[in-house]
């Protein structure tokens, strides 16, 4: 038996990238910085796509610096180079389950803290456990 599930919280790190298809459905695509511990490591940058009504939330919602958590699934997208012909790949975490962590001020100026009582996986955090 597999396991393919990917939790993270994070800040988004640009503005989500919204494509519309003839089918009706659409896509969003964006990137998470995540934090580690040290406050004096890199955040670790991860791709995320966004399929169906979570890809409309994040479409309304979701501007750089929101505070994000996700639930998802890893996958390596891969394609060849049109230019060049080489083989590319790109790790992306597909995601079943958005959650909107911020509060509506953090939303608006795209920073603060945890706010509005909303939790991601049950535990609350400081101001020195958010990330940035």
């Amino acid at each position: 038996m597999g396991v393919n599930s990917v939790t993270l919280v994070g800040r988004a790190g640009r503005d989500p990238e919204v494509r519309y298809f003839e089918s009706g459905s659409m896509v969003a695509n964006l990137t998470i910085a995540v934090n580690r511990r040290s406050r004096d490591d890199e955040p670790d940058w991860f791709n995320l796509e966004i399929w169906g009504k979570q890809a409309q939330v994040a479409a309304d919602y979701v501007k750089k610096g929101s505070l994000l958590g996700i639930i998802g699934s890893f996958k390596l997208d891969r394609w060849t180079d049109r230019n060049s012909g080489e083989e590319r790949s790109k790790p992306v975490v597909r995601v079943d389950r958005l959650e909107l962590l911020g509060s509506k001020r953090d939303s608006e100026s795209g920073a603060g803290a945890f706010g509005g009582g909303n939790s991601f996986g049950g535990g609350s955090a400081s101001d020195e456990d958010v990330p940035f």
